[in-house]
């Protein structure tokens, strides 16, 4: 059930009927976005521009009831955007304890032999790599609650999307390297490693969710969309964990555990590639208020106020038309 009740509910866009709550990138259970939230806990909110179509003597047209396509281009292109990086995402949780705890080769000099010899892991303990992973939650709380929502407000939500989808590849890329680290700088290239996943990690999903409202038709189809969305997410995530240990095991047998991280590096490429087929959308903004207060984020909470902007579409008796 979406929130609305009201008839008026389907012709208004507004993030107080968002899309269901669907699952994030790992095994955690879903987000509640029907709290204005989009996977954060940062409050967003969306505004459209109106569309006025009326005839050049200033009377209205004879409204055709015309079935509006649920899974346009641009939300079939974010669901498929939203699979990639479920995905990828879903790899690196999945192989970084692996990795982390993998045996450590000792003998540097056997390491320079080859430059795609990459063999075994970091060689931590269980208990070591568990702080590791609890560090990594309060590393994520730090970028949803401070980071996340300076950056959409200077960057805006799109440009936003675009940098971190294109930087995404980098994050892969970095890890294999951990294990050349001396046991002095082992801990901050870890934590280094951490700090970029999850500035670009945690960005996207929200980015991604919020994109896909911004561009549904209307919330009546809502649950079409999400339901679509899920069922993508579900199935990246299914197939991301057996791939992405199969490459490791290959990738050991090898000496070549790097294989498995660049696999799902060149999936993120492929993400970013995928760009070119999304695009902006114009007449819309997004803004995005922090839980708490910024110093570096104008607080409008009490004075918020948007320009309205009416785009007049002019249709004369020919049939042509004008957008003024």
């Amino acid at each position: 059930m979406q929130p609305w009740s009201a008839l008026e509910g389907v012709n208004h866009t507004s993030a107080e009927s968002p899309l269901l709550a669907t699952s994030g990138a790992t095994a955690n259970a879903g987000a509640d976005l029907r709290a204005e939230s989009y996977g954060t806990f940062n409050q967003v909110h969306l505004h459209d521009d109106e569309d006025w179509v009326v005839r050049s003597d200033g009377s209205k047209p004879e409204a055709h009831l015309q079935k509006q396509p649920v899974f346009t281009w641009r939300i079939t292109m974010l669901i498929v955007a939203l699979a990639i990086f479920t995905y990828h995402s879903m790899t690196y949780d999945h192989l970084l304890p692996i990795f982390l705890q993998d045996n450590r080769v000792t003998d540097i000099s056997t390491l320079a032999r080859s430059v795609f010899s990459f063999p075994g892991g970091v060689g931590l303990s269980t208990r070591t790599v568990g702080l590791i992973m609890s560090s990594d939650g309060i590393i994520a709380l730090i970028i949803q609650s401070v980071i996340f929502p300076a950056l959409a407000h200077y960057l805006g939500v799109w440009k936003l999307f675009v940098v971190v989808t294109v930087l995404h590849p980098v994050a892969y890329f970095i890890v294999p390297f951990l294990i050349f680290l001396s046991e002095d700088f082992l801990f901050i290239g870890i934590y280094t490693c951490l700090a970029v996943r999850n500035i670009l990690s945690i960005i996207a999903y929200p980015v991604l969710l919020i994109l896909i409202k911004q561009a549904s038709p209307s919330d009546s189809v809502l649950g079409k969309i999400n339901g679509l969305a899920a069922s993508a997410g579900a199935a990246s995530r299914t197939v991301a964990p057996p791939i992405a240990g199969y490459l490791y095991s290959t990738g050991s047998e090898i000496r070549f555990t790097a294989l498995a991280w660049w696999g799902s590096m060149l999936v993120a490429i492929l993400g970013a590639m995928q760009l070119w087929f999304i695009g902006q959308m114009r007449h819309s903004t997004v803004t995005i208020q922090p839980a708490t207060h910024c110093h570096y984020i104008p607080d409008d909470r009490q004075d918020q106020t948007y320009k309205e902007t009416v785009h007049i579409i002019v249709t004369d008796v020919n049939g042509h038309s004008q957008d003024i």
